[in-house]
């Protein structure tokens, strides 16, 4: 990585620790750290469950207890059981939690109009412009895709959402029964893979990898399958990264060459595999539901 790049990360971060004010001892002047503040705002007026609160803002257990604890202390949150067996642990704000939310609201408006008040018109929209792109940025930055066991609770989230998006786009519905399988022992090793991409805990995205007998050998093809990502997520750059990660395991189980097939109807994917390198050729198999053929050759 760029020695140079790293640098500039630094002073970005130092410039806006500085002027948002997160360096004072008592965020927005309020006598509390800025860790503080921000789960006062995350557990919000409806309350969080503390294992929802902490995979959002990726902090450990204990450093979470220790927030809690302390804001329980100046009696501005509420920590209890709730569900049937009492098991699943929320955070709710008391009557002053909420007024103490609401001025901080207050005072973080204040700091942002502060910011925006010295420039012009133009540089206040280039300022918010960079900071949206910025914000897409670190986002993706925090995805991390992992191989799953296709019968994982996350894998089996990402297959419904996917089906039901092709059902929904298809001309004519989509039954997965009627396409080419790809089993859970298809897409789990030796014979492929399940990734799935993860951000704040939560399943975003997947793509599975089908290696053939041959490939496994180190001379064959893989397969491309169940390429999707949540529309929440998506102008993220994780379809892109998907495929890499799909195209790096595969060359590294052996294949040569990847193949893929798609929908017409799936425009962005069929845009995405032409950027990344895949040139449409005669189809090489009989899927009802497809329109065009991909294939890749990989590197060594």
């Amino acid at each position: 990585m760029d020695d140079t790049a790293i640098g500039r990360v630094r002073r970005f971060q130092r410039t806006v620790t500085q002027r948002i004010g997160a360096l004072n001892d008592g965020f927005l002047a309020r006598g509390r750290a800025l860790g503080q503040a921000r789960v006062l705002w995350e557990i919000g007026a409806e309350g969080s469950e503390i294992r929802a609160l902490r995979a959002r803002l990726e902090l450990d257990s204990g450093y979470m207890s220790r927030l809690l604890r302390s804001l329980e202390a100046d009696g501005l949150v509420e920590v209890g059981g709730a569900g049937p067996d009492g098991r699943v642990r929320t955070a709710r704000l008391t009557a002053a939690g909420l007024a103490e939310r609401a001025e901080l609201d207050r005072r973080s408006d204040e700091v942002a109009a502060s910011i925006l008040r010295p420039l012009s018109g133009t540089q206040r929209e280039r300022l918010v412009a960079a900071m949206s792109e910025v914000e897409r940025l670190l986002i993706a930055s925090m995805v991390e895709v992992k191989v799953l066991d296709p019968r994982h609770p996350h894998a089996r989230h990402c297959l419904r959402a996917y089906f039901a998006e092709l059902a929904r786009r298809f001309d004519d519905g989509y039954d997965p029964a009627r396409g080419i399988p790809a089993g859970d022992e298809e897409v789990r090793l030796p014979a492929g893979m399940f990734l799935v991409a993860m951000l704040h805990a939560e399943p975003v995205g997947c793509v599975a990898v089908k290696l053939h007998p041959a490939s496994r050998a180190g001379s064959g093809w893989a397969e491309i399958k169940r390429m999707w990502v949540d529309p929440t997520a998506r102008r993220l750059g994780l379809g892109r990264r998907l495929l890499a990660e799909a195209e790096g395991r595969a060359a590294g189980h052996g294949a040569r060459t990847l193949r893929l097939e798609t929908n017409r109807a799936l425009t962005e994917a069929v845009a995405l595999y032409r950027a990344a390198g895949y040139e449409e050729v005669a189809a090489f198999n009989d899927e009802p539901y497809a329109h065009h053929w991909f294939e890749k050759r990989l590197l060594r």
